[in-house]
């Protein structure tokens, strides 16, 4: 496959609206010892690349400037000491940024074998979503049969793929969502209860439902004046895992209910970790997800793709919070 040497990109001018997105040509890159260059095909559209466009998340050291943490397609060439893989291998893979391009440099380890029965958009819409739900939600979060979950955010890409993920693996699953349309979206996907938080106080919903019980895992992307408030909700040995500060990164809680309920208020994220630590989730997601994907028991919520061009409308778009599901870019 002779490779050309330029390609499309979308980079960010400067810090700012999602009007600094802008399309640019830049050459291809080429893989360094363990990374295979991939003919980009679909890019998922994340929070984080919204953060990264507002100058509120630069990419770690070394990443790419460009923002894209999850794409699908094609390997186009491979790095001098890859072994395991082949060009023409279609892949989805999770980076620390460059996925808005026609072309993107992935560590080798990083690259995985698109689950059966997908297509590309969707493949894209897995990397970033479901490796962030696994490691938080069943690692950190100890997620098995029987706990009780609770999901904020029920319907942006994070929360449709963890209200289906806790489901699929027994546990009873409570979401909230901004609307009472959303509310009933959340259900659709298999949660007992969607709460319109809007309308609704999720503790005394969830208080009512659960008789009293509360909430085993809560995994929040809210935090600021929700932290206090998962901690009210949480039962007894209760993990709180926050993976993201939409409203805002101080919170003012009670110390003591942490003592008292045994609580354990943890988070993490993706981004930043190295490459062994991220193919380590990698192979727990392929051999723990893949089977649920293949089966058709889950599958990434696809809401609108925008060709790379309209980037820009993707972000106004993932900003209006209207969308339910993933948002997805195509090359």
């Amino acid at each position: 496959m002779s490779l050309p040497r330029e390609m499309t990109v979308v980079e960010i001018a400067a810090p700012g609206g999602p009007e600094q997105l802008r399309t640019a040509v830049r050459p291809v890159p080429q893989p360094g010892e363990n990374e295979v260059l991939v003919r980009v095909q679909a890019a998922g559209v994340n929070r984080p690349d919204v953060m990264q466009r507002q100058g509120r998340y630069p990419p770690p050291p070394g990443a790419s400037d460009l923002p894209g943490m999850e794409i699908a397609g094609e390997i186009a060439a491979l790095g001098p000491k890859v072994s395991g893989l082949s060009v023409g291998e279609k892949i989805a893979a999770l980076l620390p940024g460059g996925g808005y391009a026609g072309y993107a440099l992935v560590a080798a380890p990083l690259a995985m074998p698109i689950p059966k029965g997908l297509n590309m958009v969707e493949a894209a819409a897995i990397p970033e979503t479901f490796l962030t739900v696994w490691t938080n939600l069943f690692e950190r979060g100890r997620c098995k049969a029987g706990d009780v979950v609770l999901v904020h955010g029920g319907t942006s890409g994070i929360g449709t793929a963890a209200i289906q993920l806790a489901t699929a693996w027994g546990a009873s699953v409570y979401a909230t969502a901004g609307t009472e349309k959303k509310a009933r979206a959340c259900e659709a996907l298999g949660a007992v209860r969607g709460i319109d938080y809007k309308t609704e106080d999720f503790v005394e919903v969830i208080r009512t439902a659960t008789k009293g019980y509360g909430v085993d895992i809560t995994l929040d992307m809210v935090a600021g004046s929700y932290v206090q408030r998962n901690l009210d909700i949480a039962a007894v040995e209760g993990r709180v895992v926050t993976i993201s500060l939409l409203g805002g990164a101080r919170a003012e809680i009670n110390v003591g209910m942490i003592l008292v309920k045994r609580l354990t208020l943890t988070g993490s994220t993706l981004r930043s970790r190295t490459v062994a630590q991220k193919a380590a989730v990698a192979d727990a997601v392929r051999e723990n997800v893949w089977p649920l994907i293949e089966s058709g028991k889950v599958r990434p919520v696809i809401f609108k793709t925008f060709p790379l061009a309209e980037a820009s409308e993707a972000h106004r778009l993932m900003e209006s919070s209207d969308h339910i599901g993933k948002i997805v870019l195509t090359v």
